[in-house]
């Protein structure tokens, strides 16, 4: 029987951004909304889409379009294009579910994404969660919608619910294969988003990824990923948490490593699609783009045979960027590539796990990009536990010493489902109590400490590093010289905001 699916993307952008939020942070189509709309779509069901951070509105008004579409049930889908940012999304969440359940209390809500995986059963126990799915929850929802929403739970595969007032498991959780990604997850549902006039032009791109100009080509903007998961289990990360299977909580995402793929043929064709309709400006959300040979150059080989004019960004780590290979990324339109430095400091990168990025020459990788004419989008954290006042000026040196075309800098922060979270847990240090306390440049921010350092130094030292970067004058040179002097002036406007701080007495 046919059922009709709401799926809602609530807006946590002001809290979570403050004034980044008007001008220079991004709006992403929701991916995990489009592959789960898409999913429950070619078995018949009728999915819709609520993105209320591509349409803001009060919750008010939000409970009532949600009530609007005559669904029974309310998938809050809460990852985020950052696989960090399912935490902080729930900021949204909580006020609209909250607001949904005292005006429309019939409706079913069910959570699914990163922080619902990681805490099933703490998100189960909020008064207005009905059901909660670890991992990317596709076979679970397609299992509950063949439900009452009452009987035969304890079989819908991947399941936390309510009974009589505790919390209850379905069936073992199960995730979709790479043999299966075709036929269950076969694409985005790209039609059903909201627009004005055409296809995705309620999004926009970050502001640096057309470099640094005011609106050009910032939309329309398309946000896709062609694999899932990662091979790797950096301590701060919790990308794996979309391959969980266990109810645990507790445990870590990383213990769930690996990665799954679309064909390539499947994604040639959604670029296709998205090119046809205009769509020039495409982030790679992939976790590791650049990483499996087997999958990326058929994809960027295929664009490029089709002529295909994209500017893209992709993700990868130091050490898997493959100098034989930047040629063809930058003909298929690569134009960014966002680089996880992380840390300067050998001893605090040993900490991190990542893997044998000590044995990686970090300036070699960053001239040979650079030679290739990409772009380095630059990651860095200030703040893991090993981390002194002077590993993290090494940190930000090393920064300026790169002068990539942009860079980001972050508050090392433990994220449930992340290593650094149970770190933080079992060493008996002050956790973030609310969701606003998660979001990197939220006013309520509040940073994990080191060994030595409390959250409030690595703080005000992350705030402090951000504006000596973006005030730098080699780097103002470099992109004036790359991108024009308008792009130097809005970049300028950009740094003459000062992030207010709860910890740090704002």
């Amino acid at each position: 029987m046919s059922k009709v699916v709401t799926f809602v993307i609530p807006s946590s952008a002001a809290q979570a951004y403050q004034a980044l939020a008007n001008k220079y942070s991004a709006i992403e189509p929701p991916t995990w909304a489009l592959l789960l709309a898409n999913a429950v779509r070619v078995v018949g069901h009728d999915p819709c889409i609520l993105d209320f951070d591509a349409e803001p509105t009060d919750v008010e008004e939000a409970a009532e379009k949600i009530a609007a579409t005559k669904t029974d049930i309310a998938v809050f889908v809460l990852y985020g294009q950052n696989p960090n940012s399912g935490t902080t999304m729930m900021i949204g969440a909580s006020k609209l579910a909250t607001q949904l359940k005292q005006s429309h209390p019939n409706i079913k809500t069910v959570f699914v994404g990163s922080h619902a995986s990681a805490l099933p059963y703490d998100v189960i126990g909020l008064p207005y969660v009905d059901f909660v799915f670890i991992n990317e929850g596709v076979y679970g929802l397609l299992d509950l919608l063949q439900t009452n929403y009452v009987d035969d739970l304890e079989k819908v595969r991947g399941l936390v619910y309510k009974k009589h007032g505790f919390a209850a498991t379905g069936a073992p959780g199960q995730i979709v294969q790479t043999k299966d990604m075709d036929n269950v997850m076969p694409g985005y549902a790209w039609d059903l988003l909201p627009k004005d006039k055409k296809l995705l032009d309620k999004y926009r791109a970050h502001y640096w990824h057309n470099y640094f100009k005011d609106d050009e080509n910032r939309t329309p903007f398309a946000a896709i990923s062609t694999s899932l998961g990662c091979s790797f289990g950096c301590n701060f990360c919790m990308i794996n948490i979309v391959n969980r299977t266990s109810y645990e909580q507790g445990t870590v995402s990383s213990d769930s490593r690996g990665m799954r793929f679309w064909s390539p043929e499947l994604m040639l064709k959604e670029f296709e699609y998205l090119y046809e309709n205009g769509v020039r400006t495409v982030r790679l959300t992939d976790e590791m783009f650049f990483l499996n040979r087997k999958y990326y150059i058929p994809i960027l080989e295929g664009i490029k045979q089709r002529g295909m004019d994209f500017n893209f960004w992709a993700y990868a780590r130091v050490d898997s960027v493959r100098k034989d290979q930047l040629e063809l990324f930058k003909e298929a339109g690569v134009n960014w590539l966002c680089l996880g430095i992380e840390a300067a400091n050998q001893n605090v990168r040993l900490e991190i796990e990542k893997g044998k990025f000590e044995d990686v020459d970090i300036r070699r990788v960053v001239a040979d990009v650079k030679a290739a004419d990409i772009n380095i989008l630059g990651n860095y954290m200030f703040g893991f536990p090993e981390d002194t006042m002077e590993t993290m000026q090494e940190t930000l040196d090393l920064s300026l010493e790169l002068n990539t075309e942009h860079a980001n800098f972050y508050a090392a922060m433990a994220l449930p489902g992340s290593p650094l979270y149970m770190y933080a847990k079992n060493s008996g240090w002050d956790l973030p109590e609310k969701f606003e306390e998660f979001a990197f440049l939220s006013y309520d921010c509040k940073p994990l400490r080191t060994k030595t350092l409390t959250g409030a130094e690595v703080l005000k030292f992350r705030d402090e590093a951000w504006h000596k970067y973006f005030s730098h004058e080699p780097f103002l040179n470099l992109v004036e010289t790359k991108f024009g002097a308008d792009s130097r002036r809005n970049l300028e406007e950009m740094s003459k905001i000062k992030l207010k701080r709860k910890i740090l007495g704002d």
